[in-house]
């Protein structure tokens, strides 16, 4: 290792731009000393730059660190631990909550310590986004966004109190009020940089890439801009507020050529779901992707920001694309300062970060996609990955009928005196909803000329069908309203109800009575389509059980159809005034259409006006007054915001890790559990631990909220873990939801776990492949080391979900030999013993031992994935944060 503190590459030099001078890190330079580097991928050369800067500045950051990025390129493999300090934080409220709940106890805990509360202070900007929170209970009307802003400030207002004292109290903390937008719209529109600049100790004006790391597994969106960034868990994101590097290995990096261009009709979510399925089936996880070839020259930065926007999707840690005369473009239409984007073009140039088209870095390994080949798609029912081509969905559809639902064919029944029905296949929420469509202007711009056509044709959508239209930013509205589509969209139920991710986070809000009344009365297999990036099992409505992610276009399409169970590109959407059948072919707006209207219609002043007082909010968030605080003053009796358990009887040395002995297995689970499975956002049902929680502490079933905005109060999380309405626990066979048995007996997992705790047994978990896939939801390894799980024993774990158990104390081990738990039969009265934790190391082969009800025993060897140093620290410490304020205190 080499000193710290020393730029022993020398690689310091100066960039001047319209006359302002700029320190930076050469890679021309370095190329001396560690060989040429400009076959790196561009995602690798920002790693490489971090080790460079970091070196520089005092860092523990040796040059064996940097040497090994460089050297990749002989070996493109996994390699060296590294520790990677992005340049700033990412939140959005629902896991911004916890985060800021964490940080006001940490500030708690390390006054106890001795040390002091302001050390608990971000070292690097963070903004956070507030837009989970909004539901769809209101849609339809011209009043629906107003009434849905009154409703979410009423069901939020002490969630929005305790954000508003975070912004007043945490310095370098900065949050955007509701109402705005997607965090990471914004993030792409505002508030990121392509190039940072910020003065270092020496009073210099040091530029480096804009970096992000981001409590929203979608975070990976602004790679689309050139800006290095992907999805954290809310404890890692604490470390990285707090001054503490992302420990990570250097990562393989799966390069993906596009060639072509689209054909006629089809969209950026086209491509991406055709993407999502390519990669899934390569297998991607863990690793980088970066776009590359002629065809990313002729994608715009919101077709690249939908394509980046689903890296947790088809498994990547990121999908990077690299900075070109597009992104300078983007950059100067969003209102960027023109000496920012000048500092953008010149830095990138000067590195060697400016996209060629020909240029073709060095990957671990490689595909491609021809674009021209890419057919209209839907994915379905309930995997992102399950792409399907749009004449096929009605076979899919009612084939999963047969197969998944065991129902030999739909069904109708009535709901209301006018004479409506509904059956299954039947699609009762259309919804324009998330990050990943509503950031591009085509798209929406395409679904809006769906409209116009629609309506002047006088078509409507089906009476059961719960439409709605959430942008990501404000300037979507000023867009539509300027193009004259937004008229349209009212016309036929897609008025706007609010910026926020509504449906996609489950946020779709209630159906109407008879409806829901008829589809649980009559186990109907209801539809939803959204152009949104999640479609898991009990995610979008508790009514709804198949779900079809679609672009927005093909949304509005489905909410005039009304049904899965047909095919839409054969059979009629609809008759006209005239009784005439109306086809999909006749509302489908041509390219040439689409890009005439988008020319037409956006500016930079939208951009501007916008964005010139986005922290500022409306007179809601105004009208919140409170005064900035050392520590936080917990309310007594809260349901929103509590202080958390996870510092209490904290000491400065940490004591050793302990053996798990007879542990039993709290749940046996499949394959592609998601974290919404193990931490759902949506509804709290009445019947539930959390419902009967609330209900017991005063809460009216009207006030539930959701699971996602309860994210503060660990009591309803803890209840709430494992509770989804569609998980399958294998030691209650035949039955859904959150379910398990204690002593033979069936009982909700929370309860049994309680019991568990007061006989002193610890508790594992078992599952098959993919277990924590999905969202960066911390609550899913907060939840589960706080029902008493010590160790999760799977068949292979998602990136971000392996790590937020590790940030919790939790041992994640992975099935070897061919193990499953199948192969080894393991059973609900079986009971696990693990040893030798004391003096574990990463990645190191671990013995269960198994003991069965009749007293035999079998073992197996299972890998030990807390793959570094650093996570090793953070286990044996019982957590990361802990770590962090040990640290700190110290």
């Amino acid at each position: 290792m080499t000193e710290v503190g020393k730029d022993t590459l020398a690689t310091r030099s100066k960039l001047t731009v319209n006359g302002k001078d700029y320190t930076y890190y050469s890679f021309a330079k370095a190329a001396a000393k560690i060989g040429d580097v400009s076959r790196l991928p561009f995602s690798l050369k920002v790693l490489l730059e971090n080790m460079l800067r970091f070196e520089d500045e005092g860092f523990t950051v040796g040059e064996d660190h940097i040497r090994a990025i460089a050297n990749w390129q002989k070996n493109p493999k996994t390699g060296q631990e590294i520790q990677y300090r992005p340049a700033r934080v990412l939140l959005q409220d629902f896991t911004g909550v916890p985060c800021v709940v964490d940080l006001a106890a940490m500030r708690d805990a390390i006054g106890k310590l001795g040390g002091d509360t302001a050390k608990i202070n971000p070292q690097v900007p963070v903004n956070l986004v507030i837009d989970h929170s909004v539901m769809v209970d209101e849609f339809g009307t011209p009043k629906a966004f107003a009434q849905n802003v009154e409703l979410e400030y009423h069901r939020n207002a002490e969630r929005y109190d305790f954000l508003k004292w975070g912004s007043k109290s945490f310095q370098n903390f900065s949050a955007v009020p509701p109402g705005t937008g997607i965090c990471h719209q914004v993030n792409l529109e505002h508030i990121a940089r392509c190039v940072w600049a910020s003065e270092n100790p020496d009073g210099e004006l040091v530029a480096y890439p804009d970096t992000c790391v981001g409590t929203d597994s979608h975070t990976t969106m602004v790679n689309g801009l050139g800006v290095l960034g992907w999805g954290v868990g809310g404890i890692e994101a604490e470390a990285a507020m707090l001054g503490q590097p992302v420990s990570m290995l250097i990562p393989e990096v799966v390069g993906f050529k596009l060639t072509g261009e689209m054909a006629e009709g089809i969209t950026a979510t086209d491509l991406v779901l055709t993407c999502v399925q390519m990669l899934r089936e390569v297998g991607v996880v863990g690793r980088f992707v970066e776009f590359y070839g002629p065809g990313v020259a002729t994608l715009s930065v919101a077709d690249r920001a939908t394509i980046a926007n689903m890296a947790p999707e088809y498994g990547a840690t990121c999908g990077f694309f690299g900075i070109d005369q597009k992104t300078i473009d983007y950059l100067r239409l969003t209102g960027r300062p023109e000496d920012q984007i000048a500092l953008v073009e010149a830095y990138s140039r000067e590195q060697g970060l400016w996209f060629e088209p020909d240029h073709e870095p060095i990957f671990t390994n490689t595909l491609e996609l021809d674009m021209g080949k890419v057919v209209p798609s839907l994915a379905g029912p309930k995997r992102p990955q399950d792409k399907v081509a749009l004449p096929e969905v009605d076979e899919l559809f009612n084939g999963q009928l047969k197969s998944l639902y065991k129902k030999d064919a739909p069904v109708r029944v009535p709901v209301d005196e006018k004479g409506h029905d509904i059956g299954d296949g039947d699609v009762v929420i259309a919804a324009i909803t998330s990050c990943t469509n509503t950031s591009n202007p085509d798209v929406l711009i395409a679904a809006g000329l769906v409209a116009k056509k629609a309506n002047e044709k006088g078509l409507k959508p089906k009476p059961w069908v719960k439409t709605s239209l959430a942008p990501g930013s404000q300037v979507v509205t000023d867009y539509l309203i300027k193009a004259g589509l937004q008229d349209h969209l009212n016309a036929i139920g897609f008025d706007l109800v609010g910026y926020g991710c509504t449906t996609c986070i489950g946020n779709s809000g209630p159906l109407a009575p008879p409806i829901s009344k008829a589809i649980n009365g009559n186990d109907i297999v209801a539809a939803s389509v959204l152009s949104g990036n999640r479609n898991f099992e009990g995610r979008v409505s508790p009514d709804v059980r198949a779900n079809f992610l679609a672009s927005p276009p093909l949304v509005v399409a489905y909410a005039l159809k009304g049904t899965v169970t047909e095919d839409i590109t054969t059979t009629p959407i609809g008759q006209d005034q005239n009784g005439d059948d109306v086809m999909l072919a006749d509302i489908w707006p041509s390219n040439e259409e689409i890009i005439r209207v988008r020319s037409g219609a956006i500016d930079r002043k939208m951009f501007e006006s916008r964005y010139a007082d986005v922290y500022k909010g409306d007179e809601h968030w105004q009208a919140i007054k409170v005064e900035p605080s050392d520590t936080y003053r917990w309310k007594p009796g809260s349901t929103y915001v509590a202080n958390p358990p996870f510092f209490d009887g904290m000491e400065m040395t940490p004591a050793p890790v302990t053996d798990i002995v007879e542990a039993q297995p709290l749940a046996i689970l499949g394959d592609s559990v998601t974290t919404d499975h193990i931490s759902p956002a949506g509804s709290i049902k009445e019947d539930s631990p959390a419902g009967k929680y609330l209900m017991e502490n005063q809460v009216a079933k009207a006030d539930f909220n959701s699971y996602g905005s309860r994210r503060g109060n660990h009591e309803v999380m803890m209840r709430g873990t494992f509770a989804n309405i569609r998980i399958r626990n294998e030691m209650v066979p035949g039955v859904e939801g959150g379910v398990t048995t204690y002593k033979g007996e069936q009982m909700p997992i929370y309860d049994a776990a309680m019991k568990h705790k007061a006989d002193g047994t610890p508790l594992v978990v078992v599952a098959g492949k993919e277990y924590g896939t999905g969202s960066s939801r911390d609550w899913a390894a907060k939840g589960t080391v706080l029902l008493g799980v010590r160790a999760v024993i799977v068949e292979s774990f998602e990136r971000i979900h392996r790590s937020n158990l590790i940030g919790m104390g939790v041992l994640p081990l992975q099935f070897k030999n061919g193990d499953t738990r199948e192969t080894l039969g393991l059973k609900s009265d079986d009971s696990f013993t693990i040893r030798g934790l004391a003096n574990l190391t990463p990645s190191q082969d671990v013995e269960v031992e198994v003991t069965r009800a009749d007293g035999s025993t079998l073992s197996f060897t299972a890998q030990c994935r807390i793959d570094t140093a650093n996570e090793m620290e953070y286990y044996r410490n019982g957590g990361i944060l802990q770590y962090v304020l040990r640290n700190l205190a110290a």
